[in-house]
Formats: structure tokens, sequence, C-alpha cells
């Protein structure tokens, strides 16, 4: 077998994973950090999603703790409304809605099963579950696209979405396109284009899942959400860019 030069073999992984893209990536260019691991920017710029299975009561009862592998601070989704897994009851959203966006977040699940999730449009699930593989599990495009799991950490590591959204479309208040989503996990796209059709897991999942089953979306940017179902969840480094996605095309390979 031919061997490579070495320094071929130097620029081979760069191949493997977007740039800007995986664990400890930096904003873009006009990107704004919704979470900075401090209590002031959690308070300045989320609160609670009020949906009907909320519990909760503000001020925001999840946790700034030190992050468990860096130095600094995290969020951790510790609030006793939720415990024993009662979504809905403690989520918190950005006060901010968005309609089209490039997002970046990081988590960590501390334990094994650990169970969260991130919602585009606080309508669209990107599960956050350790153990579980299929449409239900891990960086699944929730019950619509599974994702493959050898991208993921693990346990008590730090792990990365990277996501372009495009949101559904509509004409004279009928929807006409799909939102779709284009997500790298741990730098390694993992969907592409993936057409999203609904909002899974009733009205506590998220807005309009209550509305047609599901199916019922409405026409109205929405925060981003992050899921609390009672487990030890840690989230850092949010940052997320507002864009214009005029195509329905939501891969990276132009982005600046």
């Amino acid at each position: 077998m031919k061997l490579l030069p070495f320094a071929l073999l130097a620029v081979l992984p760069a191949t493997l994973a977007h740039a800007g893209t995986g664990v400890g990536a930096k904003p873009l260019e006009g990107a704004e950090v919704v979470f900075d691991g401090s209590r002031e920017m959690l308070d300045a710029k989320w609160t609670y999603w009020q949906g009907p299975g909320f519990k909760s009561a503000l001020p925001i009862k999840w946790k700034i703790v030190d992050d468990p592998v860096d130095k600094g601070t995290v969020v951790m989704t510790d609030d006793p409304a939720a415990a024993g897994g009662k979504y809905g009851s403690a989520d918190i959203v950005t006060k901010k809605a968005y309609k089209d966006f490039r997002l970046h977040i990081e988590f960590n699940i501390a334990k094994e099963g650990g169970n969260s999730g991130v919602y585009l449009q606080n309508r669209y699930e990107i599960q956050v579950l350790d153990g579980d593989k299929g449409t239900h599990g891990m960086a699944a495009v929730i019950n619509e696209a599974a994702a493959p799991i050898d991208a993921y950490n693990g346990t008590g590591k730090w792990n990365a979405y990277d996501i372009n959204f495009r949101a559904a479309r509509f004409k004279d208040g009928k929807l006409t396109e799909k939102a779709i989503v284009t997500i790298y996990f741990n730098g390694k796209k993992i969907h592409s284009n993936q057409a999203i059709s609904q909002v899974w897991g009733g009205a506590n999942s998220g807005v309009d899942g209550g509305n047609d089953g599901g199916k019922g979306i409405t026409d109205t940017p929405q925060g981003i959400k992050l899921q609390c179902e009672g487990h030890d969840v840690r989230y850092r480094n949010i940052w997320i860019k507002e864009v214009d996605i005029d195509k329905a095309d939501t891969d990276f390979s132009s982005e600046k």
C-alpha cells in the first residue's frame, strides 16, 4: 500500500469537519451571543416558556454552576418543577424570536440517560438524549430523521450542534414550504436540508404542538428553547446569527 506524504496526512482531518463548527466554535461576525455562562445574561436574554404545562415561576430556577470540564461557568437544567420528566413545565426560551438563523450551542450530559432538547423556533426539537438512537435518539430531528451516533462525544464531555435553519414559508396564510435544517454535530454533518413536518409531543412540547396535532404550523417567528426534564444537562457557548435564506437550501458551504 502506498503511504501518503506526511504533509498531506496532516491536512486530512480538516476535511472531515466544517470549519467554524464544533466544540469551542467562536461566534461568526454579526452573531449575537445569547448565553456566555453568566447569570446576568441568562436573566437578560431568557425566560420561561409559559405553555400549557408550565409549573415553575420567575426568576429562572436553572442553576449557574462551574464548567465540569473547562474554566468558567455554565447553566444546568435543574428545576424542581420538571422532576420526573415533566417537559414543558420549566423550559426556558430566548426572549427574542427568530425566523431564519445559524445557531451554535454546546451541551454536556452529566449522567447516563440524561435528557433535554434544543427547540428551533420553540417548535422543532433537536434531541439531546444519552443512550438512545434512531428518530428519538441523540441529535435526531425528533421523530423525523435519525443521526449517526458515532458523532457523539459521550457523557461528561462537551458536544456541539451547529445548525442552519430556514423557517416554514407561507402564502396567504397557508403553508407552502416546510421548515428545513442542516446540522453539524461536533463538526460532522448529520442532517442536510432535512424537512421538518410538524411539532411533535403535543401542546406541552412547543408552539403549535396542540394545533391540529402539531401539523398546524403558524407563520410566527419564535425563540430558541431549551428543554428541562429533571436531568443534569449543562449548556454553554450559545450564539445565533440571523440570516435571510431565500432559496430552500440550508447548506453551510457559502457561510460567512
